[in-house]
C-alpha cells in the first residue's frame, strides 16, 4: 500500500484562471491523492471555482480551506499542516497558476518513497520549471527564464546567506510551486516560514532548513510544472528577473499572496 500523498495549492484572486490547473491535477496518472487549496484571502470566488469544479468532476478528496494571514509562506505552511493533521506522509506543493504534469504526483512520490520500498529515498525534492506556453510568451523569454533558474542556483551555491558550517550539504533551488517533502522533515525542519512573499522567499528558506537537518535532498529534471509568466507580462523579463534576485525590483503594492 503506498504511502499517502498530499498536494497543497495555495492561490489568492485566481478564479478566472485556476481552471487550467484544476484539470492539471485531475489528469495525473497517479490519482492517490488529496488536494488542499488554501485560499488566501480571495474576494473573486476562487474557493467556489475549485468546489464546483470537484463536485462535477466527483474528486471528494479535493477540499477548500481559508488562511485569511497574508503570505504565500502562511498558506503554504496552513495547506501542509492540515494535510498532515488528516493523515499524509508525502507532501507535493504547487501554485494555483501553474501546470504540473501529468506524471507529476507519480515522479514526487516516486522520489520521496523510501529505498527498500523501491523508491528513490529522498526526504525533499525540487523539480524543474518551464514556463507555460499558453500565455502569449515567446520561446526566447521562455528559454531565458529556464536559464535564469539554473543561473540562480549556481549563484545560491555561493551566495553568503546559503554558506553556513552548519550545512550538511550543498545549497539547491526547490522552487516553492514545484516542491516535494516528507512529513516528518517538514516538521522537523520547521515548515514554511509564515511570512508574506515581498519579505522572504520561502522555499528558500525551507531548503536552508533542511540542509540543516540531512543530506536526503535533490532537484530532480522528472518532476516538471509548468510555471505562469503572468509576472513577465506585467512588469518585464528584467524587472522579474531582479524580483527574483533577493527583490531587487519591487512594485509599490504586491497582490501576490
Amino acid at each position: 500500500m503506498s504511502a499517502p500523498l498530499a498536494v497543497v495549492v495555495p492561490m489568492f484572486q485566481e478564479a478566472a484562471g485556476v481552471t487550467a490547473t484544476l484539470e492539471a491535477l485531475a489528469a495525473q496518472r497517479d490519482a492517490d491523492f488529496e488536494v488542499v487549496f488554501v485560499d488566501n484571502g480571495s474576494t473573486d470566488g476562487s474557493g467556489d471555482v475549485v468546489r464546483a469544479f470537484a463536485a462535477e468532476h466527483g474528486l471528494h478528496r479535493w477540499r477548500v480551506i481559508v488562511e485569511p494571514q497574508k503570505g504565500t509562506g502562511a498558506a503554504a505552511d496552513t495547506g501542509m499542516r492540515a494535510a498532515i493533521a488528516a493523515g499524509a506522509v508525502l507532501l507535493a506543493r504547487t501554485d494555483a497558476d501553474c501546470i504540473p504534469r501529468d506524471d507529476w504526483t507519480a515522479s514526487i512520490r516516486r522520489a520521496l518513497t523510501p529505498r527498500a520500498e523501491g523508491g528513490l529515498g529522498f526526504r525533499l525534492v525540487g523539480g524543474e520549471l518551464l514556463a507555460r506556453r499558453d500565455e502569449g510568451l515567446g520561446w526566447w523569454p521562455r528559454a531565458v527564464l529556464r536559464g535564469a533558474v539554473h543561473l540562480a542556483e549556481a549563484f545560491g551555491r555561493i551566495r553568503p546567506g546559503n554558506r553556513d558550517p552548519g550545512y550538511l550539504g550543498p545549497y539547491f533551488m526547490a522552487a516553492g510551486c514545484n516542491v516535494g517533502i516528507t512529513a516528518e522533515l517538514y516538521e522537523a525542519c520547521g515548515g514554511f516560514p509564515r511570512t508574506r512573499i515581498e519579505d522572504l522567499h520561502e522555499d528558500r528558506a525551507l531548503v536552508n532548513a533542511v540542509r540543516r537537518i540531512t543530506r536526503d535532498y535533490a532537484r530532480r529534471g522528472d518532476i516538471v510544472v509548468y510555471g505562469s509568466s503572468r509576472r513577465v507580462q506585467a512588469w518585464g523579463l528584467r524587472r522579474t528577473l531582479l524580483w527574483y534576485k533577493d527583490h531587487a525590483y519591487r512594485p509599490e503594492v504586491v497582490d501576490i499572496r
